[in-house]
């Protein structure tokens, strides 16, 4: 197994997770920043204000695009698992 192909594959894990990371956090993020205008706006200082309707988004993330975060991280896998023996070879 050279260098260069540990880097690959390492790039490519790095790369599926930043997908599926950003896939749950940019919502959330992106309702923070709404919650926190109109939290400017009427100068309600509510900490769980904030918490819940992230909170509520990220599950609504998850329950959507749950499965396919899930088959994007079976096929990975399988295609390292099919891929053992040229690795090694």
């Amino acid at each position: 197994m050279t260098p260069e192909t540990v880097l690959t594959i390492m790039q490519q894990t790095l790369h599926i997770i930043t997908i599926m990371i950003a896939t749950i956090l940019l919502p959330a993020l992106g309702i923070g920043l709404i919650v926190s205008m109109f939290q400017a706006a009427t100068s309600i200082n509510e900490q769980t204000l904030t918490f819940i309707p992230k909170l509520l988004m990220t599950i609504t993330v998850l329950l959507v695009a749950g499965p396919w975060m899930l088959s994007l991280l079976t096929s990975y896998a399988r295609r390292l698992f099919e891929d053992i023996p040229f690795l090694i070879g």
